[in-house]
């Protein structure tokens, strides 16, 4: 069985392109094994039958964005102490927030607000770090699943004895192992294809060598995907060649832990070297423009990663960035790909101030936060096409106090460049993620 929408579609199919797809029925199956696959798109007029709805005259729809890094128990600290470094912000901010989250009542509250949050901005498909605590991490994967956001949870796993504080950390490698291994059972119990667990290093100053080789032997044997940090600051890249004599990429990859799939949040750091690793490898980076102003020491050099074959999508990094929407986070990773090109330093000469050929433009930002994003998770989302699923997102053109206008001066281009930079939570009308509708 499959039901059709009538749309407009705005979608980037590659990272230098926009598509335009006016007035067609996008059919997808509702039932089955097969359920919010998109069997068919064409036009309205050559259907036989009128679609079941349309959206209305001056909506676009746009593929459901991908989040390729959250910290889902920073949510209640949204917005503050990014005045601190990385290593203080942890430790006096997070890693007490976190271990609170042993207390499911609060966890639960917690979980409904971001995930109906996020929802609303748009972000259909999340990658989230959650906490230590096992029942914590599952009670976030059932919230998913029960408010249809598509989503890979995964429990922290941290045991160093110096990158963490005594009272939140795994009590041994084989402890944090085993409670890895429990999490991805309890949410693969879950039986909903849509929320999948993914194995979860903190990163390399909060893991012993034996947890890190653990984990990364754990993802082998399960077949479940890796997430963790990679080269994000001074402090982390510094650490990781003083403790291994190695970057995070080649630290990583000795202990298994850069395959398919992985996503390596940041990458601030990396060197040509480690992006040819991580292409080889088939893993991607989660590149987080907002936090890494906070806390990266650098801007991340993303069209060069690009240029490179380097999978790429776009992370919110919350809390660590202040903005949850992806959209948003588009427009920023313009402006600092901007910064990186031109320079921010005036007292240099305009020639020897930036890096050349590094901005990039908003279609390919775009592109980052749907179709990179799913290619780093490979998952089949991403673009509105046949053999994908249906996750979309509808965006309207309202009245005031709404900043979304089209004048008559806008063609496509321009139309689509406003609804990245300006849509809102209130400029987003309907939410699809796997042909359901969430509102």
């Amino acid at each position: 069985m499959t039901t059709t929408i009538g749309a407009t579609v705005m979608q980037t199919p590659t990272r230098d392109r926009l598509e335009v797809l006016v007035d067609v029925a996008i059919s997808y199956e509702t039932t089955g094994p097969d359920a919010g696959t998109i069997t068919e798109i064409r036009p309205i007029e050559e259907c036989d039958e009128p679609p079941e709805a349309t959206l209305p005259e001056g909506s676009v729809l746009l593929p459901g964005l991908v989040d390729l890094h959250i910290h889902a128990p920073q949510w209640p600290q949204l917005g503050t102490g990014l005045d601190m470094p990385l290593e203080q912000w942890l430790f006096e901010y997070t890693f007490p927030l976190e271990a609170r989250f042993t207390d499911l009542d609060f966890a639960a509250e917690v979980w409904t607000d971001m995930v109906t949050t996020l929802l609303a901005h748009g972000t259909t498909t999340a990658v989230y770090y959650v906490s230590q605590d096992l029942k914590a991490t599952t009670l976030l994967a059932k919230t998913c699943v029960e408010l249809g956001q598509r989503a890979l949870v995964g429990r922290v796993a941290m045991d160093h004895p110096t990158g963490t504080p005594e009272w939140y950390r795994d009590s041994s490698a084989r402890s944090g192992i085993a409670a890895s291994r429990a999490s991805i059972e309890a949410i693969r119990a879950l039986a909903c294809e849509r929320v999948q667990p993914i194995v979860t290093p903190r990163f390399i100053p909060a893991c012993s060598d034996e947890l890190l080789q653990g984990l990364g032997d754990l993802a082998a044997e399960t077949g479940v995907q890796v997430q963790t940090h990679c080269s994000e600051s001074d402090w982390e890249h510094g650490y990781v060649l003083e403790r291994h004599g190695m970057t995070d990429t080649e630290s990583l990859s000795r202990f298994g832990l850069i395959k398919p799939g992985t996503v390596l949040a940041h990458a601030g750091h990396v060197s040509d070297s480690d992006l040819a690793r991580i292409k080889s490898a088939g893993a991607g980076i989660a590149h987080c423009p907002l936090s890494n102003a906070y806390f990266g020491d650098a801007v991340f050099p993303l069209r060069r990663a690009l240029d490179a074959g380097v999978a790429i999508g776009l992370g919110t990094d919350i809390a660590g960035g202040s903005e949850v929407s992806l959209l948003a986070q588009c427009a920023h990773a313009v402006t600092v790909s901007r910064m990186l090109e031109d320079g921010v330093d005036a007292a240099k000469s305009a020639g020897s101030r930036g890096t050349d050929k590094s901005r990039v433009d908003t279609i390919a930002a775009f592109w980052l936060a749907t179709v990179g994003g799913a290619s780093v998770a490979d998952l089949p989302v991403g673009l509105i096409e046949v053999g994908r699923q249906f996750d979309a997102i509808a965006v309207c053109s309202p009245q005031p106090p709404s900043l979304l206008r089209r004048w008559d001066l806008d063609n496509d281009e321009r139309w689509f460049e406003k609804i990245v930079r300006l849509a809102r939570p209130g400029d987003i009308t309907n939410v699809w993620v796997g042909g359901q509708a969430l509102n």
